[in-house]
């Protein structure tokens, strides 16, 4: 099955690159891809709310190593990697990211969780001032205060988002951003589903101990929830290490707010979660500050890259 996985993301990435009118990199592409893919898996973590976190985040992460050790084979690639201790804190990190977001569909609105999971990109750029050594400057500062303020908003105004959802939410964006930098960091140094087998081995044997504290037998529909939830969650984990690995963090980040949009729709249509105003202002504030602060970056980049070249 990952090979036709594979074959479908190669095709895609090869067509789109012999069109001639395209103008999309294949990390944008990439990303489009990502967004959909989890997308559909948030709606299928929804369907299985009955179930406890851990144990769905077992069975996802069960199907997504399985995925992993037939593709990495398939490219006779180590599956143990070089750099072991930042794919250990990669796996850390991103099993905990997961747990808490899976934690906040389970018990808020769908379109509230994507939304505060969206403040990713800001921990991910003030962790990189102690990681890579990156300056943020004030008019950053500010954006992130804009950001911030929308999901103080939501809370605020939307009685289904308490104040426990919203810093377990927080806590979720905070480990996510842990994990981006460091998928940036293994960049070209280690073979992307080597990357992402780490994450699913962590979350594997994590939620293989913890879950039976807590163990619910899933029924009927529930085995096929959850196998949709591994099977386009690796897709889409897939695709995303590829959009971080080919380009920057920032040249991509943009294109995952189209989830945002798929987070309204879904949860209206499909699960009944109607916004107020007060709360779709809330999310496009997120979503604004946090695209102004990645414009903002990407045109510092650019003009001290044009600076360097002069000097």
């Amino acid at each position: 099955m990952i090979v036709y996985f594979q074959f479908i993301r190669k095709s895609i990435l090869q067509n789109s690159a012999r069109s001639s009118s395209s103008f999309l990199s294949e990390g944008v592409r990439s990303m489009f891809i990502s967004t959909l893919a989890f997308s559909l898996a948030n709606v299928c973590v929804k369907q299985v709310s009955h179930l406890p976190v851990m144990e769905v985040v077992f069975f996802r992460c069960l199907l997504g190593v399985t995925f992993c050790f037939i593709g990495l084979k398939k490219d006779n690639a180590d599956w143990r990697g070089a750099n072991r201790k930042l794919l250990l804190l990669r796996g850390l990190f991103g099993t905990t990211a997961l747990y808490f977001f899976f934690l906040t569909l389970q018990k808020i609105p769908l379109a509230s969780a994507v939304t505060i999971q969206y403040l990713s990109p800001i921990f991910t750029t003030i962790i990189a001032i102690f990681l890579l050594k990156e300056k943020i400057r004030l008019p950053q500062w500010f954006f992130y205060a804009i950001a911030f303020s929308g999901v103080l908003f939501i809370e605020q105004f939307d009685t289904r988002v308490s104040f426990l959802y919203l810093a377990v939410g927080i806590i979720s964006a905070f480990c996510s951003g842990m994990a981006y930098n460091l998928v940036r960091s293994l960049r070209e140094r280690e073979h992307p589903l080597t990357v992402v087998l780490h994450f699913q081995l962590t979350g594997l044997i994590a939620g293989f101990f913890l879950m039976f504290f807590d163990f619910q037998m899933p029924t009927g529909s529930d085995w096929l929830y959850l196998l949709l939830i591994g099977v386009t969650s690796q897709i889409g984990q897939i695709f995303l290490t590829n959009a971080l690995q080919k380009e920057k963090a920032a040249s991509v980040a943009i294109v995952n707010y189209s989830g945002l949009l798929y987070g309204l729709a879904i949860g209206w249509f499909v699960f009944g979660e109607a916004q107020g105003l007060e709360s779709l202002t809330g999310m496009l504030l997120v979503v604004f500050g946090v695209i102004l602060s990645i414009i903002y970056t990407n045109r510092r980049r650019e003009i001290e890259k044009i600076e360097s070249t002069v000097a």
